[in-house]
């Protein structure tokens, strides 16, 4: 299935039924008197966030999307049926925004969840309701109001603890594959990744997490080069970034600590929040080096990045290291949750 994260979508709630205007004509009654009963209330729309919907691919073969009207009131007194509700699947993670004045209207991250977009119209009142003592026969009654209408922007981001930055080929794939039941694309080509994949890491019986790994990120992103622009946003509600960096790239014209810079310079253009957010550093392929030149190129790294925060060594497709990263991961997320419980 194809990944489409932004999508718009026509919402249009059902109309309230009419009231109408009945006398009663029964035998043995001849002054019957008034009976025109309410029409019903129109449906209306919600979008609920469902576990099964992945993608927002769907929304664009089917954008439109209506609630039933409801039903004429009719003589007896007798109430139209209330318009059948409109309820659209969503992916959780999914931010919808008025699409003419791009004012955010909801944002739906649980399961279950649901949103109302558009109201269903009000019902129209019947004669009946008009009776009194000095007008025992009314004529009148009312129409039912029209349902909401409206555009929606949709917007989904995904919903993980952690998220993977790097340059292509960085090895984003091959770890999400060391590490869950996930199984991206890997191949020793640049962006082998196209749309970004969700991975539950489960470190034991009873804790887990959520590891996105998005497509790979160049220099030029912020301003819409490669897929970097597109997918950036996904990272925006994790918890933690993990920068890989390659210790041996493929093109020997860009170094480790070049790529690394570029990552961070990207980030920071894109989103203050994000540059902001808790980010570790990955150093990755130590396969491809013997073991004393992938400590010496490591440290070189880190002493011209003059990174100063946490950095682990892995090599991702021979799951070196990666036991010990998860573990780690899994002990700051619960750190964060006791923080978040205190507070």
């Amino acid at each position: 299935m194809k990944f489409v994260d932004e999508a718009e979508i026509r919402v249009e709630a059902g109309d309230g039924g009419n009231g109408t205007a009945t006398f009663r004509r029964e035998k043995y009654i001849p002054m019957g008197g008034p009976d025109g009963g309410d029409g019903g209330d129109g449906g209306s729309v919600y979008l609920i966030a469902q576990n099964n919907v992945n993608t927002l691919a769907d929304f664009r073969y089917h954008s439109v999307h209506r609630a039933e009207r409801g039903q004429n009131g009719m003589g007896r007194n007798c109430t139209g049926k209330k318009g059948e509700d409109c309820i659209v699947p969503v992916p959780p993670g999914t931010i919808v925004f008025e699409a003419d004045t791009d004012e955010k209207i909801g944002d739906l991250t649980t399961p279950g969840q649901q949103l109302l977009v558009a109201k269903g119209g009000f019902h129209g009142l019947g004669n009946t309701r008009f009776k009194s003592s000095v007008n025992r026969a009314p004529q009148r009654f009312t129409k039912g109001s029209p349902g909401e209408q409206r555009m929606l922007r949709l917007e989904l981001k995904v919903i993980a603890d952690v998220g993977l930055l790097g340059m292509p080929n960085a090895g984003k794939s091959s770890l999400i594959r060391a590490v869950s039941s996930a199984k991206p694309k890997v191949a020793d080509y640049p962006f082998t990744t196209l749309h970004p994949n969700l991975g539950v890491v489960r470190v034991d019986d009873l804790r887990s997490f959520v590891i996105a790994d998005i497509p790979g990120v160049i220099e030029g992103a912020a301003e819409g080069a490669g897929l970097g622009l597109q997918f950036l946003k996904h990272l925006s509600r994790t918890g933690l970034l993990l920068h890989l960096v390659d210790i041996e790239p493929y093109e020997s014209d860009i170094s480790p600590v070049e790529a690394a810079q570029k990552i961070i310079h990207e980030v920071e253009k894109w989103s203050d929040d994000l540059a902001q957010k808790p980010r570790w550093l990955v150093l990755n392929k130590l396969d491809r080096l013997s073991e004393d030149v992938a400590q010496q190129r490591c440290q070189e790294i880190l002493n011209k990045l003059n990174w100063d925060g946490r950095v682990f060594q892995i090599s991702a497709i021979k799951k070196q290291g990666t036991q010990d990263l998860m573990y780690a991961i899994m002990n700051h997320l619960d750190q964060l949750k006791q923080k978040d419980e205190q507070s």
